[in-house]
């Protein structure tokens, strides 16, 4: 019988934003809800200042970090863009390289598929 490949269990600090505080809550009540993160903070509101369509744009933002594992996180990224109203969201995966033993167990175990 083929053995399954060991799952990816690196931790990620996933960063998004999204253009009201609704959605955000919105957001992280659907990839809480499916386990496809563990947690996440909302922030906001942020001022993002940013190049759009050969203009300089301002606009206020709530930044949500999600915490989840390398092995969800092209679930979550797919979920995030498919409920999203940018046309490019922002999506920055960052590696936890350390941390609390205890948190990232927990971490691991909430988003276990």
């Amino acid at each position: 019988m083929p053995q399954q490949p060991p799952q990816d269990d690196r931790c990620l600090m996933v960063i998004t934003t999204t253009d009201s505080e609704r959605a955000a809550r919105a957001l992280v009540a659907s990839v809480v809800g499916r386990r496809l993160a563990a947690c996440a903070q909302i922030d906001g509101p942020v001022t993002s200042v940013y190049h759009w369509k050969d203009a300089i744009e301002s606009a206020a933002e709530w930044r949500v970090v999600l915490k989840t594992t390398a092995a969800r996180y092209p679930e979550l990224e797919a979920r995030i863009k498919a409920e999203h109203s940018y046309d490019v969201p922002e999506i920055v995966a960052a590696e936890i390289t350390a941390g609390s033993a205890d948190y990232l167990a927990w971490l691991r175990a909430e988003t276990a598929p």
